[in-house]
């Protein structure tokens, strides 16, 4: 009998983790002389009611997979998105402080999304420069990437050969997958909200194998 070779089928490697980073829904707009809520020095929006709907849609798109753990940040647009599948897995998010989202400085609760709507020159530096320190008292990308990069590899390291779903945010998904394709700092910036976008790591190595999955949503 002639041996035949099937085409690989990919699974992780042993004593990989597998990661679901989930960009938080849509949340509450930024409005004009008004500020968000602060955490920490961050902009703490709630979801807006297509949030919501995003929320529920991520819980029902994941309520079927052997997920072993759930991760939210500090900000509570990821609680809220969390929130759906927490209760369809009867399981209780765990707080990964380093996955908060880009410290925006003078931008942050909301004036960040007004001078990107004005197209602000500073705004405009950092897009072409691929540099978040571009914006008045913000980290810088080098910052943003080593604190993501800990945390990530600490919920890695804490779950070896595990499903994990860890709800974040755009800017984390944009840096988590930068480091691991090795590319051009921004070029994975604007993933969707309530995207969902795999990422697989053992010891320091980071591979992605999925980015912007929106099927779910409508």
């Amino acid at each position: 009998m002639t041996r035949e070779y099937r085409q690989h089928v990919y699974r992780p490697p042993a004593g990989a983790a597998d990661l679901l980073l989930i960009r938080h829904g849509e949340s509450m707009p930024a409005r004009p002389g008004e500020s968000f809520p602060m955490k920490d020095g961050h902009g703490d929006p709630a979801l807006h009611e297509n949030g919501q709907a995003q929320a529920r849609a991520v819980g029902a798109r994941l309520a079927a997979e052997p997920i072993a753990a759930i991760y939210v940040t500090t900000l509570q647009r990821t609680h809220q998105t969390a929130a759906p599948l927490a209760e369809r897995l009867g399981v209780t998010p765990v707080i990964e402080a380093d996955l908060r989202e880009v410290h925006l400085g003078d931008w942050d609760g909301g004036l960040y999304r007004i001078k990107a709507a004005e197209n602000d020159p500073a705004f405009e530096r950092a897009r072409l420069n691929r540099e978040w320190g571009e914006i008045p008292g913000a980290e810088t990308t080098a910052e943003l990437h080593a604190r993501v990069r800990r945390g990530l590899l600490r919920i890695a390291t804490a779950h070896a050969d595990q499903l994990v779903a860890v709800v974040v945010h755009g800017g984390v998904i944009g840096a988590a997958m930068a480091m691991a394709a090795q590319s051009d700092a921004f070029a994975f910036n604007g993933a969707a909200n309530g995207s969902i976008s795999r990422l697989v790591i053992r010891g320091e190595e980071m591979t992605v194998r999925g980015y912007n999955d929106c099927a779910h949503l409508s």
